[in-house]
């Protein structure tokens, strides 16, 4: 076993994802490797609803589906444990209108996987965007993990914040600058696989939220290494 495998043997990873899909659009290679060593995994989605998409067709897709792709999701990945905080039609997309302690206490002590009962080893969160969802869930989730006294409140010895095929859309200033990369050659086609049984959510090919861009993204992160695939991730706190 490599060094790099025997530390992510080791790891009880939690995931924060804005909605059903982002999980994936991230860090599904990086979920499948750590399972297949042995780790741990769990995954807090912010919000599954009804969800009228806008690409001209005006089809609405109801949140049961969502997060019946979800758990399916899920079981593939084979995660240890994964939960839905808020699955009404009010909440969805609007989770900028929460107020952020009401996040921050449910990432840090009141969700079934709070970062005071699970003490996860890795805290994975979404980077900042022009998505509002995203934007609110990542304030919550970096405040929630600030540093403590460990004896308080649980520490995170490693906080990154994942990947997303949308960041290209930022302004200079919040680009996405990666600066930590988990290699997923042999993880890929789990990634790919479990991306498309959001099928509700995935789009034609030239879509930046497609299968076929996020291999793409993940065959160009993988060069960006000399790797045939991986994940790209910026640490916002590593203590080892």
């Amino acid at each position: 076993m490599t060094p790099q495998d025997e530390y992510l043997s080791r790891q009880r990873l939690l995931i924060i994802a804005p909605h059903a899909d982002d999980e994936c659009f991230g860090c599904a290679g990086t979920m499948a490797r750590i399972k297949r060593l042995g780790g741990e995994v769990y995954v807090l989605v912010c919000s599954v609803g009804d969800l009228k998409h806008y690409n001209g067709t005006g089809g609405i897709v109801a949140g049961s589906t969502r997060a019946e792709e979800l758990a399916q999701v899920m079981e593939f990945l084979r995660v240890d444990d994964w939960d839905i905080l808020y699955r009404d039609a009010e909440t969805h997309l609007r989770l900028d209108m929460i107020p952020r302690r009401e996040l921050i206490a449910k990432f840090e002590r009141e969700s079934k996987l709070a970062l005071d009962r699970l003490k996860p080893t890795i805290l994975a969160i979404p980077t900042s965007s022009y998505n509002q969802d995203h934007e609110a869930v990542f304030r919550a989730a970096f405040t929630a993990a600030r540093p403590g006294v460990p004896s308080v409140k649980p520490f995170q010895p490693l906080v990154i914040g994942y990947d997303n095929t949308s960041l290209f859309w930022s302004l200079e200033r919040e680009k996405f600058h990666p600066n930590f990369y988990v290699d997923i050659s042999d993880f890929l086609e789990d990634k790919l696989r479990a991306l498309s049984m959001h099928r509700s959510q995935m789009r034609e090919p030239v879509h930046h939220s497609s299968v076929q861009n996020v291999e793409y993204i993940a065959r160009v992160r993988g060069r960006e290494v000399s790797l045939d695939a991986a994940e790209a991730y910026m640490v916002f706190r590593h203590v080892l």
